[in-house]
């Protein structure tokens, strides 16, 4: 069962109602790769905020159980994935492990913290999807564990091709809680955005750079 569309607006409305999402195509934001972007997505603030963390929890419940199926253990993605994968974690009564960034210099130098030797499968929950490049970081790591990845489950894509593309090329299965167009969708309807500055942001996600350098050249 794939999630409803009312269930993906909804997500959407709790984003930009706590302004997890903010958008501003004329007065863009800096990325820290120095990108320009009229969006900024910072997902964690979602746990600031009960009643959505408690929605995105249950929906996340309901995606795997629906897409993913049964599974052994949740896997989070540090660090915005490790809170919720923790939630989801605790919903599903099961084991919970997480994938720093890069393995720790010290001690026992682990990629992966937690019991291993208690699942042989996992569903990888990250917070946010961009170019899918740490989010399949984190896959690669759990297979070279020798951990069977089943899947994995962010709260919002951009929607690039390129994640896309990463994704297939990875053979991961992958959805998210909601996505680009939806929120724009639901921008539009709650007016935040006015339909011109929905054009730049379609231009926006169309070609990232090329917007950033545009931007930048006035």
């Amino acid at each position: 069962m794939i999630l409803s569309v009312e269930s993906r607006r909804k997500v959407a409305e709790f984003l930009l109602r706590i302004k997890a999402i903010e958008l501003n195509p004329t007065a863009p934001f800096t990325w820290a790769s120095g990108r320009r972007s009229p969006i900024y997505c910072d997902n964690r603030k979602t746990l600031s905020h009960p009643s959505v963390r408690t929605f995105t929890r249950q929906l996340c419940v309901e995606e795997i159980e629906n897409r993913f199926g049964k599974v052994d253990a949740i896997a989070g993605v540090a660090t915005g994935g490790i809170a919720l994968g923790a939630l989801v974690a605790q919903e599903l009564g099961l084991p919970f492990i997480y994938v720093r960034s890069k393995a720790k210099d010290h001690g026992l130098g682990n990629a992966i913290e937690g019991d291993l030797s208690v699942l042989s499968n996992v569903v990888v929950i990250e917070d946010l999807i961009s170019t899918g490049q740490s989010s399949l970081k984190a896959v690669a790591a759990l297979r070279e564990a020798g951990v069977e990845v089943k899947g994995l489950l962010a709260i919002f894509t951009y929607g690039f091709d390129v994640a896309e593309a990463a994704f297939a090329e990875a053979n991961c299965m992958w959805s998210t809680l909601t996505d680009y167009s939806t929120m724009l969708d639901q921008a539009m309807q709650e007016g935040y955005i006015t339909p011109e500055q929905r054009t730049l942001l379609d231009s926006w996600n169309s070609d990232p750079q090329a917007w950033s350098d545009k931007f930048n050249e006035q």
